[in-house]
């Protein structure tokens, strides 16, 4: 299984979001920490913010910050937010006639991968973003963030 980008990018905010809490974050500055488009950026927290996962504040003195603590979202539930096909082949795919498989209905092949597909999300399901967010994840994006200030400053 692989995640797409879109996924990779709302793990990527989260965390970042959960090492500057005490801080309102901009798009902008996640994506030149990140290194990553920031058109991009915007189309992911915005799913986010639908789902409540971040809380974006408008205004001159707006931002992003965690919609909830980080202990409280699941890795999980962000995948099934950002993911839209947890399909692994396609037969799996809510539109089985699509797949153009004569083995449609009885095969074994696909009771295995959805198994194995429960087995991911379940692993998923009992991480959270507090979890993930270490203090190697937090060293690391700190520096990134002096590296950006000092680089800003004539």
């Amino acid at each position: 299984m692989r995640l797409t980008l879109y996924t990779d990018y709302a793990f990527r905010s989260l965390i970042y979001l959960e090492t500057r809490k005490e801080h309102l974050v901009s798009i902008g500055e996640i994506a030149r920490v990140y290194g990553i488009s920031e058109n991009h950026l915007v189309k992911v927290v915005h799913r986010l913010g639908r789902h409540g996962f971040i809380k974006t504040l408008r205004g001159r003195k707006g931002g992003l910050r965690l919609g909830r603590r980080a202990e409280d979202i699941y890795l999980g539930d962000v995948v099934r937010c950002t993911e839209d096909d947890l399909a692994l082949v396609g037969c799996m795919r809510k539109d089985e006639e699509a797949s153009g498989c004569i083995l449609v209905g009885g095969c074994r092949l696909k009771q295995t991968l959805l198994k194995a597909r429960f087995a991911f999300m379940n692993v998923l399901d009992e991480v959270t973003l507090a979890d993930v967010t270490a203090p190697h994840e937090r060293k690391v994006l700190m520096q990134a963030v002096q590296e950006l200030t000092v680089d800003v400053k004539p």
